[in-house]
């Protein structure tokens, strides 16, 4: 803590600065001067405030406040609108009432200091002139510097009045041009960063019956300096202003069906079903999805690349898989966030068995988020022969012309020679569970672009099925307490 925030944090005002200070605003019986509120909250760290009050508005020119907007408040996003009024000119006065600012502003000017004798409880009341806050509070008492020490001795500042630029909270101003007098609605809307939301997901997993039920939470927080009273809340779930989204892995299979909810062009809508007071340096938690019995089952799996031989035994990674369809699934879009599973042990208690992340999912999507690693299961794939089938056949690999001015100048046939070889790749699963498993083996690397693309796969002791031009997949049942060789030849290119 710095010498002038120690000092500052000792200060009180006196009695003519809180007169002042009320006069700043005329606010309501919760303490805040806000109408009818309305606030969207976007995922990109933006919101929409849409404020409607009540104001009495002389005829001419004259200045309306609107204190308790948010202190981040973007001043260039405001529109304004009142009948028979046109904004003339608006400010916002950001500086705001603290006991450093009131220091800071008091450089030059005279303030009563009030120490107090701890032995005896005496006070002793002086005149002082602020010299500088720079590092400390240095000031003038009867023509002697004198720099405010902190050594524990209780020591408060009275100022004689609030600076004018002071604010007690965040306030706008607009100067307004009105052709009639009368109270009418008055309403602003502005943009503002420092409201958020996030989505979080308890999911809890039943091995035996093979379902999840899920429970879909919003956490809701606010730095924007100000609270947020009954407020109409919307959330909007979609990347606005497009911005960069990292790849998925946790998207199987893209949903085709429309979720139950209001969109907004390319986003959807989550409104909070009861109005809600946001307040300052708060986190709140709303719930919106709770869906029990949803179909679900246990994926072990493994993605190798071409060529890969491993040299021990690596674990599998285990999944939960789960829809987000209408039938038989979640039945809602998903916004973006965090799913954290739970297994009841032995005991019947909800243990952690782990998260990952999600993006935004389209309802009737297929889910795969890994958890972690399988304990039990293991796989290792080797090369186990690799031989040179051909070398002397030769094939055309392009070719290109010359044209200059218009005419055929120079034809090239380029040769290029094609080496094939045949590949057995061995796969070895092992099992220590007293049930069998699947394992989902994906082979990558197949596809090394289009001069490649006609390889075969000339045996395969499990039936795979080819995903993309670069991978293929097998699924393989691994006995309980026991273990599998699978091997797949391959004539390639490379």
């Amino acid at each position: 803590m710095t010498r002038i925030h120690r000092i500052a944090a000792t200060c009180l005002l006196g009695a003519t600065a809180l007169a002042s200070a009320a006069t700043f605003a005329q606010s309501d019986a919760d303490g805040t001067a806000q109408g009818d509120l309305s606030v969207t909250i976007y995922n990109n760290g933006q919101s929409l405030v849409q404020d409607v009050r009540q104001l009495d508005i002389r005829s001419g020119r004259s200045t309306i406040t609107f204190p308790d907007v948010s202190a981040m408040i973007r001043p260039e996003t405001l529109s304004f609108n009142a009948g028979n009024t046109a904004i003339v000119e608006q400010n916002f006065d950001f500086d705001l009432l603290t006991p450093q600012k009131l220091m800071e502003k008091a450089v030059g000017q005279e303030v009563t200091l009030i120490r107090t004798n701890p032995a005896t409880g005496a006070e002793t009341l002086e005149r002082a002139e602020v010299l500088s806050t720079v590092g400390g509070v240095v000031v003038r008492i009867n023509g002697k510097i004198e720099v405010l020490r902190d050594d524990g001795l209780p020591v408060r500042v009275i100022f004689d009045e609030v600076p004018p630029n002071l604010r007690a909270r965040p306030t706008l101003s607009v100067t307004l041009d009105s052709d009639r007098s009368g109270r009418r609605p008055a309403s602003i809307r502005y943009l503002t960063p420092g409201l958020g939301w996030s989505s979080d997901y308890v999911a809890l997993y039943d091995e035996q019956r093979g379902t999840v039920d899920m429970q879909g939470w919003v956490t809701l927080t606010n730095t924007t300096g100000t609270t947020f009273h009954a407020a109409d809340t919307l959330l909007v779930a979609g990347n606005v202003n497009g911005g960069y989204s990292a790849p998925r892995r946790d998207l199987v299979e893209a949903g085709t069906e429309t979720a139950d909810r209001e969109r907004l062009g390319d986003f959807y809508l989550y409104p909070i079903d009861e109005r809600t007071t946001i307040a300052n340096n708060q986190t709140k938690q709303v719930s919106f999805l709770d869906v029990q019995g949803v179909p679900a089952r246990r994926v072990y799996s493994r993605v190798v690349g071409w060529l890969t031989s491993d040299s021990d035994p690596q674990n599998v990674s285990t999944a939960i898989s789960f829809s987000s369809s209408r039938e038989g699934g979640l039945g809602d879009a998903l916004p973006a966030g965090t799913v954290r599973f739970y297994q009841r042990d032995s005991q019947g208690s909800p243990q952690f068995i782990g998260e990952n992340n999600i993006g935004h999912t389209p309802m009737g999507s297929v889910l795969s988020l890994r958890t972690g690693d399988a304990f039990d299961v293991f796989m290792q794939a080797e090369v186990e022969s690799r031989d040179r089938i051909t070398a002397a056949e030769y094939r055309n690999a392009y070719r290109y012309r010359v044209i200059e001015d218009g005419e055929i100048t120079r034809q090239v046939d380029v040769q290029r020679a094609v080496d094939y070889f045949r590949t057995t790749m061995r796969y070895t699963f092992t099992n220590a569970k007293p049930e069998p498993v699947e394992v989902e083996l994906t082979q990558g690397g197949l596809d090394r672009g289009w001069w490649t693309r006609d390889f075969q796969v000339t045996s395969e002791d499990v039936a795979g099925e080819q995903l993309n031009a670069g991978t293929r997949l097998y699924r393989v049942t691994v006995p309980a307490n026991g273990e599998r060789v699978v091997r797949v030849t391959y004539q390639t290119k490379y």
